[in-house]
């Protein structure tokens, strides 16, 4: 894809399409990376709250299949992490969810298209590892560059596998993982709320699913982490017990929304607001994080570009 020659003297004026929270713009203010607009396309109402109570200045556009890209020629960098649904190897067994860029995640054209008609100096595409190959090849084929696999537990006490394509220039990426652990994330004195009263049985407490939770539902849901290892990849929560689940003393509880939130690195209470009188759930937390991005990586990524605005100083 053609890239912006601009050099960049000012403020970035950054496009995020489907960012969520907007960890993105969360990792550039870490860097230092000043900002001088920043646009969203994002149509969840809880994301949209979380993003504007932490940075009031975003302009929200709504329905990315509604944009006109245009009005943003010229733009420095756009994020894209459209959506994984129907691309998903979890859903793999779901016929009709598992369709591919055929189904939700076909929203996905709509960020090339950005990209095309913007051209900007940098871009960032995010998505889940595809369960058909051939959607991988076109992904790439459609952006123009090759993705780089990166999981998370390099920088998180989370396992986290993700395909990132960017022209970003990156540098190495660490060669191991990081010493966290799901223990080191956990919150102590945890409510009794969070705990389950059901039985559970211990496996092996020298492997990551170190039990399981006796409960109808499906195998990976009923599957108790071991604190000593790297937590699972983090997903949405829709019942059926699927939030995360650790040992904390011998005993099965829940993963807390604070917890969700360090797995992914943000700071504790995050997407602790409110909509209204309403204070977001448990599970619209839970949710926001698992569908959200590890801002370590995120950081990780963007660096590049602090070090591309140095460099042509």
């Amino acid at each position: 894809m053609t890239e912006n020659k601009n050099k960049t003297s000012r403020g970035l004026r950054v496009l995020s399409l489907c960012g969520g929270v907007e960890t993105g713009l969360y990792a550039l203010q870490q860097l230092d990376i000043p900002i001088e607009e920043y646009h969203t396309y994002e149509i969840l109402p809880e994301a949209i709250a979380v993003s504007s109570y932490h940075f009031p200045f975003i302009i929200h556009h709504g329905d990315l299949y509604k944009a006109d890209f245009r009005q943003f020629e010229g733009f420095d960098l756009i994020l894209a992490g459209t959506c994984c649904q129907s691309l998903s190897r979890v859903r793999i067994e779901d016929k009709g969810v598992n369709a591919g860029l055929n189904g939700k995640s076909g929203i996905f054209y709509k960020a090339v298209e950005a990209v095309k008609i913007i051209k900007p100096k940098w871009f960032m595409f995010e998505n889940v590892i595809p369960s058909q190959d051939d959607d991988l090849k076109e992904m790439t084929e459609c952006i123009g560059v090759d993705p780089i696999l990166i999981d998370s537990a390099l920088f998180s006490a989370q396992s986290r596998e993700r395909y990132y394509w960017t022209n970003i220039p990156l540098n190495s990426l660490p060669t191991r993982q990081n010493s966290l652990v799901l223990k080191d994330i956990m919150e102590s004195d945890v409510p009794q709320k969070y705990f389950y009263n059901k039985p559970f049985e211990i496996l092996d407490m020298d492997k990551r699913v170190c039990g399981e939770l006796k409960v109808n539902t499906f195998e990976m849901n009923r599957r108790i982490y071991n604190p000593e290892f790297k937590c699972c990849t983090l997903t949405c929560i829709n019942g059926g017990y699927q939030e995360k689940k650790v040992l904390d003393h011998g005993a099965p509880r829940k993963l807390t929304a604070i917890e969700y939130e360090r797995l992914q690195g943000l700071p504790d209470n995050y997407t602790n607001i409110k909509i209204g009188s309403r204070s977001l759930s448990y599970s619209k937390r839970c949710s926001l994080m698992g569908n959200g991005w590890t801002e370590p990586v995120i950081e990780w990524i963007l660096s590049g570009i602090r070090k591309d605005i140095n460099d042509n100083k």
